[in-house]
């Protein structure tokens, strides 16, 4: 059988499709159903180019970089192979899965997005008479656009540096930065839930002491955190982010020592929390801070564009300055649903 995938030619242009990845570009001209019931089902249109060519970019018998410049049509496949190994690193170290409600994907820089900001006495749920008018809901568009913000690492090295080294080695230098680029970003939402998405909705901060919280400044004990669980009715704090000495307060507590605790942590890493929520350590937050939340209704990621490499640099080899950037922001969505805790 005579596969297409061998007979496309590749070229730079086809990383500045507008609206379209280079990986998508592939598989409109070699679809990946053509090949179900064959020897290639599983691989996309991306990974038969890489079998095209003989390049193995994975495990101990991984080729060298200097595999993907044996020609000018291999090498285009080289920023297509970065931006999947940084992509990599990122979903390695992604926690915004666990704190946004929503991603949405848009062409540009400015975006609005929409809120509803109901009263308590909207908030509940009377009975509707017969002919009575049915209680609204209002959704508005916010009056300041959302801030995106452009985050990346500049990837520095010669192409005589790393021609020799393993692709499966490189990789890891790759998923590394993918790493960075994601701490960025969760920084960005710490600071949107914290301050607000500039539409006047920063999170309400409550302190370890006050007359709310209660207990002693500076000491975290199990009251004061059921005291904080207390402040989000109607919403549910399912997520609870903590900043590490803060998670050291935290399981130090007598209630979080229980015995099924210590043996699902060793078991597994995840600990148990008496609240129910999911606890996650993040050195993201500042000293003694606990960001509680509802991630069904807290944060909105919007996101401009996925990993983008300067594939003009990288298929000419000119890889001494070449930029790896993401670029998102956030929005706050209901401002309780997002509340913090201070603790000293």
């Amino acid at each position: 059988m005579a596969y297409k995938f061998n007979d496309i030619r590749l070229e730079k242009g086809m990383y500045s499709i507008p609206g379209k990845s280079f990986t998508q570009v592939l598989e409109g001209m070699d679809p990946s159903e053509n090949y179900k019931g064959t020897s290639l089902e599983g691989l996309d249109a991306y990974q038969r180019q890489l079998k095209r060519f003989d390049i193995h970019a994975r495990g101990v018998g991984s080729d060298a970089v200097e595999k993907f410049f044996r020609s000018t049509e291999s090498a285009v496949l080289f920023p297509e192979y970065v931006a999947r190994s940084v992509k990599q690193g990122m979903e390695e170290t992604n926690l915004l899965p666990h704190i946004t409600a929503s991603t949405t994907l848009i062409d540009g820089l400015d975006y609005r997005s929409i809120y509803s900001s109901p009263s308590d006495e909207e908030k509940k749920l009377h009975r509707v008479e017969e002919g009575a008018a049915i209680p609204q809901t209002e959704v508005r568009a916010r009056e300041n656009l959302v801030r995106l913000h452009k985050r990346g690492r500049m990837l520095v090295a010669s192409y005589e540096a790393i021609r020799y080294q393993r692709l499966d080695l490189f990789s890891v230098m790759l998923r590394q930065i993918g790493s960075q680029i994601m701490r960025m970003h969760l920084d960005d939402a710490i600071n949107v839930i914290t301050k607000g998405d500039g539409n006047g909705n920063p999170a309400k901060t409550y302190t370890v002491g006050d007359s709310v919280i209660g207990g002693t400044a500076g000491t975290l004990d199990y009251a004061a955190l059921l005291k904080f669980w207390n402040q989000f009715d109607p919403y549910t704090m399912n997520t609870l982010l903590v900043s590490p000495d803060a998670m050291l307060a935290l399981l130090q507590c007598k209630e979080f020592q229980n015995p099924l605790t210590g043996l699902n942590f060793q078991g597994t890493g995840e600990l148990s929390n008496p609240l129910g929520a999911k606890l996650i350590k993040t050195s993201a937050l500042g000293t003694g801070t606990m960001i509680g939340l509802d991630k069904n209704y807290a944060l909105e990621m919007v996101m401009a564009s996925d990993v983008v490499v300067e594939y003009d640099r990288l298929i000419d080899r000119q890889l001494e300055r070449a930029a790896i950037t993401s670029t998102s922001g956030f929005a706050k969505l209901y401002t309780d649903a997002s509340k913090v805790l201070k603790v000293q």
